[in-house]
């Protein structure tokens, strides 16, 4: 019982984290709220309380599971500010994000992309994306690419260099062909993440 009265009171504080972190991830209109069900007669090998993630999204629905209601690319964003919420209390140093960007565009994704760049101030982060905001946010970045030889796949990592690095964000951005108003949006989307790394970095100090 003592056990359910701490969840409790640290769940109204946790749920209050995600709300901000949500709303920095560009959901509008967010309600989150954590759900504990307590049964002190029927409880079982995993404890008494049942808890559950409540979530609306959309003004005037009333919060609903997660689980049932979350898309793919919301529920990549809703990860993401899990993973913030609990950065440094956790203990993990480490974070891995694969395609972080699914079902997000625009300025959506810069938001991501600045969540990610203020995580990153204390935490080693790791993106795999198709997207030139997130991609830009990165100190480092490497080309992943694929090729077939003797009936055989193989892939290959490249670790890139400054120009390299602008050349790749240019390509991410261009259609068929990289023009070079492409290239300029490429490193003035640089240069504003880097003025962003900056501001976490000297945040985080």
């Amino acid at each position: 019982m003592k056990l359910s009265k701490i969840r409790k009171k640290a769940a109204t504080e946790f749920a209050a984290k995600m709300r901000e972190a949500l709303l920095e991830l560009n959901f509008a209109h967010v309600d989150f709220n954590v759900d504990i069900r307590t049964n002190e007669e029927n409880g079982d090998s995993t404890g008494m309380d049942k808890v559950v993630f409540m979530i609306s999204m959309n003004p005037g629905e009333a919060p609903k599971p997660l689980d049932e209601i979350a898309s793919g690319g919301e529920l990549s964003r809703i990860m993401l500010g899990l993973k913030t919420v609990f950065a440094g209390k956790d203990g993990i140093h480490t974070f891995i994000f694969d395609e972080i960007d699914t079902g997000i565009s625009g300025q959506t994704a810069w938001k991501v992309a600045e969540k990610l760049g203020r995580l990153s101030a204390d935490h080693q982060v790791i993106a795999i994306t198709h997207l030139p905001q997130i991609a830009a946010m990165a100190d480092t970045h490497f080309r992943i690419s694929k090729d077939s030889e003797g009936g055989r796949t193989f892939t290959h990592i490249e670790k890139l260099s400054g120009d390299e690095s602008v050349e790749e964000l240019g390509r991410l951005l261009g259609g068929a062909s990289v023009t070079e108003a492409t290239m300029t949006n490429a490193r003035e989307m640089r240069e504003m993440a880097a003025k962003t790394r900056k501001k976490n970095n000297g945040a985080g100090s």
